[in-house]
Parts: C-alpha cells; sequence; structure tokens
C-alpha cells in the first residue's frame, strides 16, 4: 500500500530517547517515511540535514545531555512533507534571536549556531514555537518527489 491509497495522506509518529546514538536513527526513519514519493537524492539530503539539525538543538540545547525524550511527527499530504520536531526541554527565551546565524547558547561545545539557518536552507518553510521552561516545537515543510518510475494502476 502507499499513501495514495489514503486519500493522499500518510502519518507517522516516533519518540526516542535524547542521545546522540539517536540521531542517525531519526534520519534515516523520516528520509524512509518519504520513499513513496519517489524524493531526489537532493531532496532527501535536505530532509536529513533538517531532521538532523533539529534532533542535535533538541539534545544539546533542548536537554543540555540530561535525559528526556523526542518526538517527531511527519505527515504527507500529496507531495508535500510536514514534520514536527519536540522536545520537553529548557525552551528557547528569544526565538528570534536564537534564528540569527552564528548564534548559540552553548559556545563551549564549539557550536556554530548555523543549525536554525540550515534548517532554512533545506527546508522550504521553517516555523519554531518554544516555551521557556516547557521545550520547543520546530515545524518544517518540503515539497517532494517526482512521478514514480513505474506508473501504478489507481
Amino acid at each position: 500500500m502507499n499513501n495514495r491509497e489514503y486519500g493522499n495522506r500518510n502519518e507517522m509518529e516516533l519518540t526516542f530517547d535524547a542521545l546522540s546514538a539517536n540521531e542517525g536513527f531519526a534520519r534515516v526513519a523520516v528520509a524512509a517515511f518519504t520513499a513513496d514519493l519517489n524524493p531526489t537524492l537532493e531532496e532527501i539530503s535536505d530532509v536529513k540535514t533538517a531532521v538532523s539539525e533539529a534532533v542535535t538543538n533538541c539534545i544539546i540545547h533542548g536537554y543540555e545531555g540530561k535525559p528526556g525524550k523526542i518526538q517527531i511527527r511527519c505527515v504527507l499530504e500529496r507531495d508535500l512533507l510536514h514534520i514536527e520536531i519536540e522536545d520537553k526541554g529548557t525552551g528557547i527565551a528569544d526565538v528570534e534571536k536564537a534564528m540569527e546565524p552564528l548564534f548559540t547558547t552553548r559556545p563551549e561545545l564549539d557550536r556554530s549556531g548555523m543549525g536554525f539557518s540550515f534548517m532554512e536552507a533545506f527546508m522550504d518553510d521553517l516555523e519554531v514555537e518554544s516555551t521557556p521552561g516547557e521545550g520547543t516545537i520546530v515545524r518544517m515543510k518540503k515539497k517532494l518527489g517526482c512521478e514514480p518510475f513505474i506508473e501504478q494502476e489507481e
């Protein structure tokens, strides 16, 4: 079955520990979820990079190395991928400032401060919602895919 059989909509949700070891898992899981749309290698790379940056932000900034959970929700609607990555960590006091290139709250970890800039560059839309002490939700969208290699009968 593919997402065309469900009215052109498909959803997935993952919850995992906020560990650096799980960043690769998150990248691959979201990329695999998009497979039905036959995305280009560039589109897959863009999505994986954006997911990696968002998950890394949750681990480094949201939980600051403390235990926590990261939740990823993805929805495919026709050729549009919606991604939400959420943590229940420290939150961001000034989202606008945090989204400035080269801004980081963890310079001692040699963080480049380019996470949100990369997400913006590789995705078609980026929104960040955060409340200090409650956590952060990163919402991203990307138009994906081309026609299938083999036409499927409806």
